[in-house]
Formats: C-alpha cells, sequence, structure tokens
C-alpha cells in the first residue's frame, strides 16, 4: 500500500485556507479516501451519527506525479484529525517559506516507529526538501480501511450522491447564519420548508415563543412550480411544500462550509424527505462557470419523517 504526490500550489491553498478550516467545523476526525482519480474527504458515511459532508477533488486539483498503489484496486482510505492535518501543513509552509525548498512540498504515507513504541504506527507526511536540508511534519492517521470497510466506503459514498428534484439557491449565507446562531439560543429543532416555487422557510418553535424567516421567489434547479404566485396572499403555500425537521446545530455547523469560500448554495430535500441536503458550488477562478474539479455538499438528517 503506498501514496506518495507532491502538493500543487492550487492544491496546498485550498486546502489550507479554505477546505480543511471549513471541514474541520463539521467535525474533528473524517475519512480521507483515495482512488486513482479523486480524493475524497468525507464525514460520517459510516455512520448516522450527526451531518455527513463529503469534499471530492480530481486529483489534479491537489496533487502533481501522484503515485497510488494497494491491493485494493488503488484505492486508500484512513481517518485523520483534521485540525492536525492543518496545523501540520500551516507549520511546515511557515517553516520552508523561510527555507526556500526546491523540490516543492512531498505528502505520502509512511509508517514509523514512535518513541517507546515495538510497533510501527501509519502516518501522513509532509516533506518540504531544501537544498541542504528538509523539513518533515508527521500526522498520525488510523489504520487504514479493511478492503471490506473501504467498499462499505464506496457504496455509502454512491448512495450519498442521490440529487433531490428541486434545488432553490440559498439566500446569502452570512445571512443565514446570522439567523441560525439567533435559533440556537431558542430551541434545538428548526422546521425547513421549500416550495417548486423557490420558497425557502425556516421556522422553530418553542411552547413560549415562535420564530421564523422566510425567502421568496429564489432560483430554482430541477423540478419548478408553474405560474408566479406562492398563495393567495403571496405566502408560503403549505400544501405544495416540503417540510422537514432538523438539528439547530445540524444546521449551524453546516453552514459553517462558508468557509470553503463557495460561491453559492442549494438546498433541497431528499426523496420521501430522508435528509435535507445542502450543496455548495464553486466556479472556475474569474468566471461564472462552475468548477467540476471540486465539490462539497452535506446531508443533514431528519428528526421527522416529514411532510409532502
Amino acid at each position: 500500500m503506498k501514496f506518495k504526490a507532491l502538493m500543487t500550489d492550487n492544491g496546498i491553498n485550498l486546502l489550507e485556507k479554505r477546505i480543511l478550516p471549513a471541514l474541520d467545523k463539521m467535525g474533528k476526525i473524517c475519512h480521507l479516501y483515495l482512488t486513482r482519480d479523486h480524493a475524497f474527504f468525507l464525514h460520517n458515511l459510516l455512520n448516522s451519527d450527526g451531518p455527513q459532508s463529503i469534499a471530492q477533488f480530481k486529483i489534479s486539483s491537489l496533487f502533481s506525479d501522484y503515485r497510488i498503489s494497494s491491493q485494493n484496486d488503488d484505492r486508500i482510505a484512513f481517518s485523520v484529525d483534521l485540525s492536525l492535518l492543518h496545523r501540520a501543513l500551516r507549520s511546515i509552509l511557515a517553516v520552508s517559506a523561510h527555507s526556500h525548498p526546491s523540490d516543492g512540498l512531498q505528502i505520502k504515507l509512511v509508517k514509523k516507529l514512535p518513541p517507546h513504541s515495538t510497533l510501527p504506527t501509519p502516518f501522513l507526511t509532509f516533506e518540504a526538501k531544501g537544498h541542504k536540508s528538509a523539513v518533515v511534519q508527521d500526522v498520525p492517521i488510523s489504520k487504514p480501511l479493511s478492503r471490506a470497510d473501504v467498499e462499505e466506503l464506496q457504496l455509502a459514498l454512491e448512495s450519498g450522491q442521490e440529487i433531490p428534484a428541486t434545488l432553490i439557491k440559498a439566500p446569502d449565507l452570512n445571512l443565514l447564519q446570522n439567523f441560525a446562531d439567533r435559533m440556537k439560543h431558542v430551541g434545538d429543532v428548526m422546521g425547513v420548508s421549500i416550495t417548486k416555487r423557490g420558497d425557502l422557510h425556516l421556522q422553530i418553535s418553542t411552547s413560549l415563543i415562535t420564530l421564523g424567516a422566510e425567502f421568496k421567489n429564489l432560483a430554482v434547479l430541477g423540478a419548478r412550480a408553474e405560474g408566479g404566485a406562492t398563495g393567495a396572499g403571496g405566502g408560503l403555500q403549505r400544501e405544495e411544500a416540503t417540510t422537514v425537521q432538523v438539528s439547530v446545530k445540524h444546521f449551524f455547523k453546516c453552514l459553517q462550509c462558508s468557509l470553503a469560500k463557495p460561491d453559492s448554495a442549494f438546498y433541497g430535500i431528499a426523496p420521501q424527505g430522508g435528509c435535507l441536503i445542502v450543496i455548495f458550488q464553486f466556479f472556475v477562478p474569474g468566471t461564472r462557470q462552475t468548477d467540476k474539479s471540486i465539490s462539497l455538499h452535506c446531508r443533514l438528517p431528519v428528526l421527522d419523517p416529514g411532510s409532502n
């Protein structure tokens, strides 16, 4: 089992300044899953505890001189602490900036014998080589997943790629963050309603207070309703809305993905109200074209089967 690559400047900037800070807010531990063509950062795909996030990258967007081999169809997966990974990357970049490395930043899987141990331990290692010295940062990782576990992870990944029939473009993410931050202090469960006309309704209710926000006439992708009005009084038509109940904490945590600096976000509800799906869109820099080399989306478990 081998993995070694050089990190591209784009890959370093993407991970250090955007992706790792965002994913660390989703959860401290995630799976890093490497294949011949893609790299994935995956949260909670092998259990149903908490929101899932799937960040997918084409290898060329992160690495050059990419080499991977394993007896499991050249697929390798392991758990890693994102805060340690982020800290190691920042540290080696800071140190190597002063030593002017000539051969770029290499990342690889290694086994090393820790002090006072008799068993080799796997690490994900960053190495920046200079003319006279090398700077190394080791990040401890879990034992690589077995063939059966990798297959289970792959199946979970494939099942997590479904797209809702209707997606509505989210309003400004900072606006949503401020609203969700206030909601955290009111209650634990939020109702999220979406219509094919482009309406998003958020509501939290307790025995003492009801707090809500409605965003109308948002852009719609996929199945949409005909006509312009949303109801007799211009309000949300409950009979045409799909509604689910989700954790306020999960909703707010998902919004932390704005740290990845997406250009837009879309909300949708899976068939049969299985989960709330948030898809973040990235544009090719300087254009309005979707960057197909990177994707990020979250799946929030519902606390109620939902209504339609």
